[in-house]
């Protein structure tokens, strides 16, 4: 199949996400994010004392990077399920782009966001608890 310009314009916007994705996670195969103040500390941990649900998330990615996923898991729980999300929604873009269609890749209505909201405040919750103590980072 010929790429048309018209074709190459439309998934430009998606091959740039991917280009960034990409250099992300080579920076964070790079330089470790499990030593110690490599990348600065979370403000929310700084200030709390608390893991929020985002703390050891460059380690998830890290361990990914590494094919370690049972570390990723340890790491940050919902990181390798959110990636796969990340990699269905960015290929139904990609898909529907080369296509030619400007349409969004992913609608998010309210009821998703206080899903999202609820799940995140839980898991916060929990893994700041000492029954729950084993998702907090590893």
């Amino acid at each position: 199949m010929n790429l048309t310009t018209a074709s190459r314009r439309n998934i430009g916007a998606p091959l740039a996400v991917a280009g960034i994705g990409l250099v992300g996670a080579a920076m964070l195969r790079v330089r470790d994010p499990h030593v110690d103040g490599a990348y600065g500390y979370c403000p929310f941990h700084a200030i709390t004392g608390w893991w929020c649900p985002a703390c050891g998330g460059m380690r998830a990615i890290n361990d990914l990077t590494h094919g370690d996923v049972v570390a990723s898991l340890s790491s940050n729980i919902f990181v390798v399920p959110l990636l796969a999300v990340l990699l269905v929604v960015w290929v139904r873009w990609l898909h529907r782009r080369w296509q030619g269609s400007d349409i969004r890749p992913l609608s998010i209505g309210t009821r998703t966001v206080v899903v999202v909201v609820v799940v995140a405040t839980v898991f916060t919750i929990v893994r700041n608890t000492p029954w729950g103590s084993w998702l907090a980072p590893a």
